[in-house]
């Protein structure tokens, strides 16, 4: 019996990958790879998908030095800029989301963090949406504190997005305006307030294989299960801009390489799906049982009806179909 096949059987009996066996399944074929991952979360999560999507809620004027950030004050890449939404703005694309049929909206906003009033519109807005809808919500809003979390959740937020974006080791070299530290504090933070958390990374930026596996495990240290994984998208005027786009094949070991540390857990293309064949059908079969849907914040996505037509041709059953 092949590595693949052993940890695969090791794992649907309960079993957690360590760094070693990781590891070894770096250089394993890749269609035995993708085939037992895709095996894993059929067995542990069925064929039911999730989805979200997300409103740029503050576009721009970010006073961070992200790399492959397009909304990053000193990158000249002509994004719009405006500040953060109207409560009734950001209650009427909820309800559309809403009345798509996707399962979660998340406001994400630009810049380190939001101020205490930013965060009463807010939650405003969240407030209204859970008394006109039972769509989930999702909050991106930087490096808020423990007590902003705890407004949030009052208003309505179920889970927070924040990306560690890569390793601890590669961190730096993507961004030195704040630390890997600040991501995990803020994650602890919100899970102190009750909520659950949405964090995952970019691939693609120049970090290594091993890389994603730190940032992998240091996700499931910090017991997240929603884990999105974004493909840079090169942005002209950003540092990463000239970047040679990501293979596929690399793309699909990363995301069978998480099915097999994260078993159970939602692995959710984002970003950049696009670039792959079929906007990720492939993925869809290497362990990925999650998605985002729509517009990618300044990236154009799919129409949700585009990507609801393929991931039921993909035969997955969409969870907003299958609610109680």
């Amino acid at each position: 019996m092949s590595i693949v096949q052993q940890w695969k059987e090791r794992i649907l009996s309960g079993e957690q990958l360590d760094r070693q066996g990781a590891e070894a399944l770096l250089t394993t074929p890749l269609q035995e790879l993708c085939e037992a991952a895709n095996e894993i979360r059929e067995q542990l999560n069925g064929n039911v998908l999730d989805t979200c999507s997300i409103l740029n809620g503050k576009s721009g004027m970010c006073t961070e030095n992200c790399k492959y950030c397009s909304q990053a004050r000193g990158h000249n890449t002509g994004v719009e800029q405006y500040p953060l939404l109207t409560v009734n703005k950001i209650v009427e694309e909820a309800m559309k989301t809403a009345e798509a049929g996707v399962d979660r909206f998340s406001v994400v906003t630009s810049g380190v963090r939001v101020s205490d009033l930013e965060i009463d519109v807010l939650c405003q807005a969240y407030g209204k949406i859970r008394e006109q809808s039972d769509i989930q919500l999702c909050a991106s809003h930087g490096l808020i504190n423990y007590e902003q979390f705890l407004r949030l959740k009052e208003a309505g937020v179920t889970r927070i997005h924040n990306n560690l974006e890569t390793s601890r080791r590669f961190f730096p070299q993507v961004c030195t305006t704040h630390t890997y530290d600040d991501k995990i504090e803020t994650i602890r933070a919100a899970q102190k307030a009750g909520l659950a958390v949405c964090s995952g990374g970019i691939i693609g930026m120049g970090e290594e294989m091993s890389d994603r596996l730190d940032m992998a495990f240091d996700l499931r240290e910090l017991g997240v299960h929603s884990i999105p994984v974004n493909v840079l998208m090169p942005i002209p005027g950003t540092p990463l801009g000239d970047r040679p786009q990501l293979p596929e094949p690399e793309i699909l070991r990363t995301i069978a390489l998480f099915r097999f540390i994260h078993p159970v857990s939602n692995i959710r293309l984002a970003g950049g799906r696009n670039s792959m064949t079929d906007c990720g059908r492939l993925a869809l079969h290497a362990g990925a049982n999650a998605s985002i849907t729509g517009n990618m914040l300044t990236t154009s996505g799919n129409t949700v009806n585009q990507d609801f037509q393929m991931f039921t041709e993909a035969g997955f059953q969409l969870r907003c179909s299958v609610r109680v």
